[in-house]
């Protein structure tokens, strides 16, 4: 459970009401299933292997062309994909939702440039998920005016709810004064930061979610003597996750580099009331937690900055319930996936709107010149490969 897996999920659940829509995306074995979740067919494609952390799945371009999509939505970054997408030689309307640039293979991320150019060229349009992210990525400032901001939304209905029995036994279990992180132990998330931060407060951080760095985070707590004030419950789901954003003093998102380009997590914690504190990078997480309204922001990779913006929001539980209260407001006016499944539907339909426009005055053209062209409507809903 990933960022873009969650939003993935979250859009396509939104949509599939009003739009026929299937999905594809790479499967975890070598093996092609399809199955349907939630009325939405999915197409789980053989995986031959792994590149870099990417997967290759090589039946990518034949599911796009036998799609017979109106649009097909691509979600990047994921290489494979794009490659696929241009020999699938699918010639019709696309979308693309650029999730991040590719920051830490960046040797690789030069090479790949130009094929990613190519493909971002013939875009009918580019989400991005910030104001922020589509002016400081180097790749979307040549493509600004294919660029069309729409953040992340989710069900905030899950973290409203208050949970108070299962709530008060957390914080038997923890104590009072919790922090709370969440998110893949991978190493753009700055949790080793997070836990040298640690050390200067009295407090239990819980870490929820799983990766390549969990022993050495482990390890870490110990060296520094305060394993028994870090837990690290591994993954869990969100109907888990929401009970602990809601007993939590604080939630950080002490993330390092760009790679974190939003932080939905944010939104999560800011539904929940609870203040966040998250890191002034160059990508659009300083823009959805704002500095001073609905929680803190402190320079990546700041040990000290980060503890003394914990201890004072542990401190200060007025200003912490003030940026609570504040974040809770923000994530229902800008954050549902309610907003952002109708401003999706919206540029699909504009999308199509200027295709059957185009296409009429194709139509229009050849008669005028003697020939003349008949155009098939079809009385069914529109068809969306995502």
């Amino acid at each position: 459970m990933g960022g873009i897996e969650t939003h993935l999920r979250t859009l396509v659940e939104g949509l599939v009401d009003r739009t026929d829509i299937d999905v594809v995306v790479a499967h975890s074995i070598p093996e092609t299933v399809v199955e349907r979740i939630g009325g939405v067919r999915v197409k789980r494609l053989k995986r031959q292997f792994s590149f870099r952390g990417a997967p290759i799945c090589l039946g990518y371009g034949a599911a796009i062309r036998e799609s017979k999509a109106d649009i097909v939505h691509l979600h990047l970054p994921n290489p494979a994909a794009v490659i696929a997408l241009l020999w699938s030689r699918y010639s019709g309307p696309l979308v693309v939702t650029y999730h991040s640039d590719i920051v830490r293979q960046r040797f690789l991320g030069k090479l790949f440039e130009p094929v990613l150019r190519i493909l971002l060229a013939r875009c009918d349009a580019i989400i991005a998920t910030s104001d922020a992210y589509a002016s400081s990525s180097p790749t979307l400032k040549a493509f600004s005016s294919s660029c069309r901001v729409i953040p992340y939304g989710i069900d905030l209905a899950l973290f409203v709810s208050p949970f108070p029995n299962k709530v008060a036994e957390i914080r038997t279990r923890y104590g009072k004064r919790i922090v709370l992180a969440v998110g893949r132990l991978i190493y753009y998330k700055g949790f080793d930061i997070l836990i040298d931060a640690m050390k200067e407060i009295e407090a239990h951080l819980v870490i929820i979610g799983d990766g390549a760095l969990r022993d050495s985070l482990s390890s870490q707590a110990k060296a520094l003597g305060i394993a028994d004030r870090v837990t690290f419950l591994g993954e869990l789901q969100n109907e888990e996750i929401a009970v602990f954003y809601r007993a939590a003093d604080v939630f950080v998102l002490p993330s390092v580099a760009r790679s974190e380009a939003f932080g939905i997590v944010q939104i999560e914690a800011m539904a929940s009331g609870t203040p966040v504190i998250n890191t002034s990078l160059d990508s659009g997480v300083p823009s959805v937690s704002l500095d001073g309204l609905t929680g803190l922001t402190v320079p990546p990779r700041s040990v000290k900055a980060l503890a003394r913006a914990i201890r004072l929001l542990l401190d200060n539980p007025d200003l912490a319930l003030r940026f609570g209260d504040a974040g809770g407001l923000r994530a229902r006016e800008r954050y549902s996936a309610e907003r952002m499944c109708d401003d999706t539907l919206r540029l699909y339909s504009d999308i199509d709107s200027r295709r059957r426009a185009s296409i009429q005055e194709v139509s229009l053209s050849d008669t005028t010149a003697g020939r003349i062209s008949r155009t098939k409507v079809r009385n069914t809903q529109d068809r969306y490969a995502v």
